[in-house]
């Protein structure tokens, strides 16, 4: 593993502090930033987005899907979570702690936006981070990547109209044009960029250009990663110095989102029989989120200083690491499996 997937949350970690002290030290910076957008979408967020995705789309191979037959149950209980149970556990989540549980310390319409963030991070499964809990859990990572393919082809039609329903039921207007360009800027096209590339440098040989490609493009990845922490955590800085029971508040939902979703797809793997090295990284992408979706389609749809964007920004927080606290707990518990 390299560098950075090594001490990934220390980098992280460290990208945090910078963008709240960033971002307190110098507001007016951050601002000028915050207001180059164009049609919602800030330009910035969208630059580092793409720097950070398309890498990752590159190593998307839908030829890879005609291997699903092989061992399809892993398949279907990524797929089941991820689109039938994941997201509407998140609604009803967000729904329960923001609507009653902390009714008296959150008002009306920041506990909506809560609600908004929390529904894009339960409806975006998981596209660049899961070949790191894959390899992290000596995982199958071919599988994982028929997992990703087939996860990015579905993404492409289901996204937006999960996130419509269930923000329609949480009585949040939805504005249709933003969350459909959302979706075609973050999704569709470094999909299809990525798609592009993969076919003109695997055309002539037996994928050698690919890896060196990959190999030199890795670092950009990692640059925008930390990049967009940085901007996105300077963007809330003074919200996280004032409130920081807020952002306690906006964790815990998440966090109990997060172990119980892995309980119940761990606990199914073990009952229809997997293999460890496929039952583990099929837990980890039906838990783990797609968060630079969410933070894009957050911003778009309802602001960069929005409650959503917060939310989506806290689930950055959340997810790195209570993911490595599940890797670590699936390779002490692998002999439970076959």
């Amino acid at each position: 593993m390299g560098l950075f997937e090594r001490y990934l949350s220390i980098w992280v970690a460290l990208c945090i502090a910078l963008g709240v002290i960033f971002g307190n030290l110098f507001p007016g910076a951050f601002a000028v930033i915050a207001s180059v957008e164009y049609a919602h979408v800030n330009l910035a967020v969208a630059v580092l987005i793409w720097i950070m995705i398309y890498p990752m789309m590159v190593q998307v191979d839908f030829a890879s899907i005609k291997n699903v037959g092989k061992q399809p149950k892993g398949l279907v209980l990524t797929l089941v979570i991820n689109w039938l149970i994941k997201p509407f556990t998140m609604a009803a989540l967000g729904w329960l702690f923001f609507k009653l549980l902390f009714v008296d310390w959150v008002d009306p319409q920041s506990a909506n936006e809560y609600i908004a963030g929390m529904i894009l991070l339960g409806a975006a499964p998981c596209t660049a981070m899961v070949f790191v809990w894959s390899q992290l859990t000596k995982g199958d990572l071919s599988y994982t990547l028929v997992q990703v393919s087939v996860n990015d082809l579905i993404m492409i039609f289901a996204f937006a109209p999960i996130v419509a329903f269930l923000l329609g039921i949480s009585d949040i207007q939805v504005p249709w044009e933003t969350l459909l360009l959302s979706v075609l800027l973050y999704v569709v096209l470094p999909l299809a960029a990525g798609l592009w590339t993969r076919h003109k440098l695997v055309s002539h040989d037996d994928g050698k250009r690919l890896d060196d490609f990959l190999h030199h493009l890795k670092p950009w990845s990692v640059i925008g990663l930390l990049a967009t922490i940085v901007l996105l955590f300077g963007f809330q800085a003074p919200t996280i110095i004032e409130q920081p029971q807020t952002i306690l508040l906006i964790a815990i939902p998440l966090i109990i989102q997060t172990y119980g979703i892995f309980a119940i797809a761990y606990a199914t793997a073990k009952f229809i029989k997997l293999p460890y090295n496929i039952a583990a990284p099929s837990s980890m992408i039906a838990t783990s989120n797609f968060f630079e979706l969410a933070v894009a389609v957050a911003i778009s749809l309802f602001g960069l200083h929005s409650g959503a964007a917060l939310t989506t920004v806290v689930g950055v927080l959340v997810e790195v690491p209570v993911m490595l606290s599940l890797v670590a707990f699936a390779n002490r518990t692998q002999h439970w499996f076959k």
